[in-house]
């Protein structure tokens, strides 16, 4: 499964990694993070944009504060063009917590790895907030 890093957890996401790897899940699934500079994505791209590419790539968006407001935020293109085999949006409910909270990160990895195993029954379901 691939994941689309929002920029603005481009950081957070080495750390994220670093867990799911420590943990051997990278062994067993196959997961690979992809950032926007990766993918030639700009970092003030509008969410549809971001969400529009992730669909049609088969990417996961991995987020922490995607808006919710305006006629292009993500909660408004999910409204508007989800389906029942979009794939999710996965939000990391508390970013900060993700670095400095060894359990909460566990946590998030084992939420994550529920989704990627089960990808199939979590598709249509708009956004996930992990842990």
């Amino acid at each position: 499964m691939i994941f689309l890093i929002d920029h603005n957890l481009k950081g957070h996401s080495l750390v994220f990694f670093g867990a799911i790897a420590s943990q051997g899940w990278i062994d067993i699934v196959s997961i690979r993070f992809v950032t926007f500079s990766e993918i030639n994505l700009s970092v003030d791209s509008n969410d549809r944009t971001v969400w529009r590419l992730a669909q049609k790539n088969e990417m996961i968006l991995l987020t922490a504060n995607r808006s919710m407001k305006g006629k292009d935020s993500l909660e408004q293109v999910m409204r508007e063009e989800n389906t029942s085999t979009s794939l999710p949006v996965i939000t990391i409910s508390n970013a900060d917590r993700l670095l400095n909270d060894y359990d909460y990160r566990n946590r998030c990895v084992e939420k994550l790895i529920e989704i990627v195993l089960d990808i199939d029954n979590y598709r249509g379901a708009k956004r996930i907030f992990i842990p």
